[in-house]
């Protein structure tokens, strides 16, 4: 797939997997690795070393103190705005607004290189971890930009029960809200990762955002659809 032209205050789907589709994620230290590494790189400054300590792994606990600790020594110049994020075995879904130009290229080599390095430097293995270069396309259309939240969102379903399907509602739900590995909590009012989201893109000044969401993603649940379908360029 060719890369669209990166634009300023523009929105971008981006998505990559493994390697040969192998896991990237193998326990939960990995998903803070990552997610850690979505805040840490983005940012035009260079990267400071920021410890990551496992008990700071534990739900609902997130690591605020270090990325305050972070934020008063060096202002951060943030490459993008992460809208949405999630973490599956294999693969990752990331919402991205560029800020300035080239932010997102930019920003997808350092969290490719540097996840990459951890991942291979703790399990002893060399060479690239990711299935080629990262997939980005332009959201131009307006329904897009309300499903693909959704989507994102809905992405651990599959973990569940194998795909995007309805029925057995509330054990899903319950499913959702226990899985940490995605902006979905902070979007539905229950603070995860706050400080490596922009979640107010979504809010139109009238509807609550977080019931709003909440109520959508439960009405996908109910209807069963696989909303991909309405959504292109998705493989």
């Amino acid at each position: 797939m060719k890369k669209p032209i990166f634009l300023n205050s523009h929105i971008y789907h981006v998505y990559n997997r493994g390697v040969e589709k192998r896991d990237i994620f193998l326990n939960d230290s990995d998903r803070f690795q990552f997610i850690h590494d979505l805040f840490e790189f983005n940012d035009q400054n260079a990267v400071q070393d920021i410890k990551i300590k496992s008990r700071e792994v534990k739900p609902p606990e997130i690591p605020e103190i270090g990325v305050k600790r972070y934020e008063s020594k060096n202002k951060r110049e943030k490459l993008v705005d992460i809208l949405a994020f999630v973490l599956m075995n294999n693969h990752f879904h990331l919402l991205l607004r560029q800020k300035i130009d080239g932010g997102i290229p930019k920003f997808m080599q350092k969290l490719g290189t540097g996840y990459t390095m951890s991942f291979n430097k703790k399990y002893e293995r060399v060479g690239g971890l990711f299935q080629g270069n990262y997939k980005a396309v332009l959201v131009e259309r307006e329904e897009h930009l309300r499903y693909l939240p959704i989507y994102i969102h809905l992405n651990p379903q599959k973990l569940f029960c194998g795909k995007i399907v309805g029925g057995s509602t509330p054990a899903i739900w319950k499913f959702l809200k226990n899985y940490r590995w995605s902006s979905f909590l902070d979007y539905i009012g229950k603070k995860n990762f706050p400080s490596v989201i922009s979640k107010d893109f979504l809010s139109n000044g009238i509807l609550d955002l977080e019931k709003e969401h909440e109520m959508e993603i439960k009405n996908w649940l109910k209807k069963g659809d696989e909303i991909k379908d309405i959504i292109d360029e998705i493989n």
